[in-house]
């Protein structure tokens, strides 16, 4: 804001010495004013927590122009750098390896002969580590290099457009929670980060337990039975629902269990309720029919991994200063451009993105919700189309996933008058998977029958984590079978086993 001279221009000779006073006053106030209005907020952005998502918002922030703070009361990287993705994947990668090495019927397929194989459970512990610092660090280096201000502390509301961390007060325009999430302990279960434990402490490899319970069949509890089970370790994984794997794609869930669990060291349960859980040596697990909650009997088994989900961390946040209340199970209801609702109606300058919303909890969703957010401050309204955003379970073979299941299209279509087709593709036909010798898996698509349109894809094998990325991007851009059908793909490669789906359910709308 300027505050405007009633006079057009200033004449070369014959000024009046009170308009000459007066246009100093002006000045002076304008200064003033302008000093004033760019110290009214420390920053034009405050993010409160460095995970993934606080991380990408943070960036764009800076390149969108805006000064940009990030607050951290742990360590950088959140729980994917730290306690998810990153250890996780590394100590996948290496029990993976082992895993290979021991097959010896598929290697002798090849034509190799190994002896001998060994490892060190401290050095694959170790390149977890080292792989956590190392992106940490990575991650750290890149706010910094930004021009981000990383300030070390617990945040927390404490009024509008107010962060308090410890004794310090500031001030930011906007502000975004990006606090992330926890795992999950149920009732009845006690937690001694030895015998019984989360993915927290899993992801530390402190020892080997001979034999494990593993208590959830999601995708946390199927990457670590993977690599327990490559490790040597007996298994028994405990489900509450009827089915194992229930998030995903009937079809997949069928044909994973015949490829991940079966042929290994792995006893299961389903429909089974751990209703105590007490540590010690041995841990006793006492299973409950899920449906009476009748005893069934007491486990003793070495070690138990709790792998039951996780919930927002979102207490002492702080949002009753703002009359906002967390919604269902803990989360903080937002919008779809990411504001925080109270009462149904955005709240001015508060935004939360990633696990504390409940939206979608993955890393890379995390961060496309930092983007919108930060879109929308900067008056490019944005929203997150939750369908394209792929997900994978990285087991050997891996899961991966995008848009709706074949139950979940059925739904829309009695809702918005269409039919549902599905079509199989399997690894088996692949000449890459053959010359792998990595032949289990399959490709299931789900669209429309009327026009074609992709709505999901669900794919169980070699690099599926890989492959789902074509299918998401075309979800993305609502594409149909009838156009992807004449994409060219490279051959001998795996997405081929994608490319045949499309051809497939484009012959049968043809017909």
């Amino acid at each position: 804001m300027t505050i405007g001279y009633f006079y057009k221009s200033e004449p070369s000779i014959g000024f009046p010495p009170e308009l000459t006073a007066l246009k100093s006053i002006i000045n002076h106030c304008n200064e003033e004013f302008n000093v004033t209005n760019a110290k009214k907020f420390d920053y034009d952005l405050i993010i409160l927590g460095a995970g993934v998502g606080g991380h990408g918002a943070a960036l764009h922030a800076v390149n969108c122009g805006l000064k940009t703070a990030i607050v951290e009361g742990g360590e950088l990287g959140g729980t994917c750098v730290n306690r998810g993705c990153i250890p996780s994947k590394a100590l996948l990668a290496a029990s993976g390896r082992v895993r290979e090495l021991r097959d010896e019927h598929h290697l002798k397929a090849l034509g190799i002969q190994v002896q001998g194989v060994h490892f060190e459970r401290q050095a694959i512990a170790d390149h977890a580590g080292n792989l956590v610092q190392k992106i940490r660090g990575d991650l750290t280096n890149s706010l910094k290099r930004a021009g981000v201000d990383i300030i070390v502390g617990w945040g927390k509301i404490c009024g509008t457009q107010k962060v308090q961390v410890g004794n310090q007060t500031f001030t930011a325009k906007d502000i975004i929670i990006s606090s992330g999430s926890v795992p999950f302990v149920p009732p009845g279960v006690e937690i001694d980060g030895k015998t019984v434990f989360t993915s927290d402490d899993g992801l530390k490899l402190e020892w080997l337990p001979q034999w494990i319970a593993i208590i959830g069949s999601g995708y946390i509890g199927l990457e670590f039975a993977d690599i327990y089970s490559a490790l040597g370790c007996e298994i028994t994984m405990i489900e509450a629902l009827d089915q194992l794997m229930p998030g995903f794609d009937p079809d997949i869930a069928k044909l994973a269990r015949r490829s991940l669990i079966d042929p290994r060291d792995i006893e299961t349960y389903s429909g089974t309720l751990a209703r105590k859980v007490i540590p010690g040596s041995p841990v006793k697990i006492e299973l409950t029919d899920a449906h009476t909650k009748e005893l069934i009997e007491v486990l003793e088994v070495d070690a138990c991994l709790i792998a039951t989900g996780r919930i927002p961390l979102t207490q002492n946040l702080g949002l009753e200063q703002v009359g906002v209340e967390l919604g269902s199970r803990g989360f903080i209801t937002v919008n779809d451009q990411m504001a925080v609702l109270k009462d149904g109606i955005p709240v001015e300058h508060l935004w939360a993105i990633g696990d504390a919303t409940g939206k979608m909890m993955l890393a890379h969703a995390a961060s496309a919700q930092g983007v919108t957010a930060v879109e929308t401050i900067c008056g490019r309204a944005r929203s997150v189309d939750y369908r394209s955003i792929p997900a994978a379970t990285f087991t050997h073979p891996e899961i991966s996933f995008v848009g709706l299941t074949e139950p979940q299209a059925q739904d829309l279509a009695k809702v918005e008058g269409f039919k549902v087709g599905t079509t199989k593709t399997y690894f088996k036909g692949n000449s890459k998977a053959i010359a792998e010798g990595e032949t289990d898996g399959l490709a299931k698509l789900v669209y429309r029958q009327d026009n074609g349109e992709v709505l999901g894809a669900h794919i169980f094998g070699i690099h599926a984590s890989d492959l789902i990325q074509e299918v998401a991007n075309a979800i993305a851009e609502r594409r149909s079978v009838n156009d992807l059908a004449f994409m060219v793909h490279t051959h001998p490669t795996l997405s081929e086993v994608i490319d045949e789906a499309f051809k497939r359910a484009h012959t049968s709308l043809s017909q």
